[in-house]
């Protein structure tokens, strides 16, 4: 943990002095396509809804505890129960719950990096064991042969699907496979389900898996990044654990009001869904017409890109556009790669133009 005195050293756990905090590596800049957000922002209309609710709510009480209207708006949305729901501060609050609930010293959680590392540094924080099992260094794909007999041994799995920085997804066949082979708890985060192919989510086994967990968020499709709102749909006795282990009143009146219209007002957002999945597509066949860039298939609002000295590229980027990419280059795995956000046509179209100059006058 970078600049921890040795006077707080000697107070905290040894696991914990070891830590290092997430950093998005975040610089303000003209066009940001390095956090994976809707870069197209909220539509007028549900901006409007949302400007209203806030303004009529009341701010003396304290918020609904368990965001009960919320809860009940996301059960008829999914087709389940309220007490299939369990909503938290971001998908974040919700992820560290679930170490929270299922993991500790102990206990053994399977990761499948690359993927979102905040896994790992929840697990740290916990104390709980990490096995890793590693996706294919060419395509990123799981490998289930692999995955599944770690599985039955296993108190946690976790599966990104889209996966964080790779775009994969988890077939339900294979998700109904982990968690038959799972005597623990299989969370598949599906914050990114939005922008894939329709019929990939797997809730459809929520009622015949009982031991499933599905994570989504408003934070990415629904422009709610800023006010941080997510959920999990699990099993009743598994939102019971989940509710008793959250701290109290994490979604406020303002973030439960804002969420409550963004859910009654969700196919306003279907219309720049659609634009940003065509514009994926779009961005990756301009990117790949680049000599010596290869970018990889994606389900989610990213692409995961490999380009020669990619960190040489990305401050050249951020310091000589202002165009700001995560990068990936030092990660085990993902050596020279960037994550960029689809963006809107105009920022893509800077984008590619700047990549293609920064890489000819390199040559």
């Amino acid at each position: 943990m970078a600049g921890l005195s040795e006077r707080v050293k000697a107070c905290v756990r040894d696991d914990v002095a070891r830590l290092a905090p997430y950093d998005p590596n975040f610089t303000p800049c003209k066009i940001n396509l390095s956090a994976n957000e809707n870069t197209y922002g909220m539509p007028e209309e549900v901006r409007s809804a949302i400007n209203d609710a806030i303004a009529a709510t009341a701010t003396n009480r304290y918020p609904d505890p368990m965001s009960n209207e919320l809860r009940d708006l996301i059960a008829a949305w999914h087709g389940v129960a309220r007490e299939n729901v369990c909503v938290g501060n971001g998908g974040d609050e919700l992820l560290f719950n679930f170490f929270l609930a299922f993991g500790g010293p102990g206990k053994r959680l399977i990761d499948c990096p690359p993927t979102f590392t905040v896994y790992d540094i929840y697990s740290k924080m916990l104390g709980t064991n990490v096995v890793r099992c590693w996706r294919d260094p060419d395509t990123f794909e799981l490998d289930m042969d692999a995955l599944l007999p770690l599985a039955a041994s296993a108190d946690m799995v976790i599966v990104t699907s889209p996966n964080n920085p790779t775009g994969n997804i988890i077939s339900v066949a294979d998700v109904e496979r982990l968690c038959a082979a799972c005597p623990g708890m299989v969370m598949i985060d599906e914050a990114y389900a939005e922008f894939a192919d329709e019929g990939t989510s797997c809730e459809s086994l929520l009622a015949t898996c009982d031991n499933l967990i599905v994570l989504h968020t408003y934070s990415k499709a629904f422009c709610l990044a800023g006010v941080r709102v997510g959920y999990v749909l699990a099993a009743p006795d598994v939102i019971d654990v989940l509710g008793a282990v959250r701290q109290p009143y994490t979604a406020d009146v303002f973030a439960q009001a804002a969420a409550e219209v963004v859910t009654k007002m969700r196919e306003g957002f279907a219309p720049t869904i659609a634009t940003i999945k065509s514009e994926r597509e779009r961005l990756a066949q301009a990117l790949s017409a680049i000599d010596g860039v290869g970018v990889w298939p994606s389900q989610g609002n990213f692409l995961l890109v490999r380009l020669p000295q990619a960190g040489a590229v990305r401050v050249s980027l951020r310091d000589d556009r202002s165009i700001l990419v995560r990068d990936f280059s030092q990660a085990p795995g993902l050596e020279d790669c960037l994550r960029i956000t689809v963006g809107t046509p105009s920022e893509n179209d800077e984008l590619v133009a700047a990549i293609a100059n920064i890489l000819k006058e390199a040559q």
